[in-house]
């Protein structure tokens, strides 16, 4: 199965990797944005990130093991 890759498009920087998970429809909500982080199933520009309020800019890529893939875009 290939892994989804696409862009999120973002208004101001940076963003918390948390609200990235919802603004990109990965989490519906911090609840299951914070499980995943926790869980080590996100990576930021390839390595295994556990914190929440990582910050992430424009030029950023971000996975959800496994799942997809995705950069950050300005809007």
């Amino acid at each position: 199965m290939k892994m989804e890759e696409r862009s999120v498009a973002i208004s101001a920087e940076p963003i918390k990797l948390e609200q990235l998970l919802k603004l990109a429809k990965v989490a519906n909500t911090g609840g299951q944005a914070k499980m995943l982080i926790q869980a080590g199933e996100v990576l930021v520009n390839g390595i295994e990130e556990r914190r929440r309020g990582r910050q992430l800019k424009v030029g950023d890529v971000f996975e959800v093991k496994d799942k997809v893939l995705l950069r950050v875009e300005a809007r």
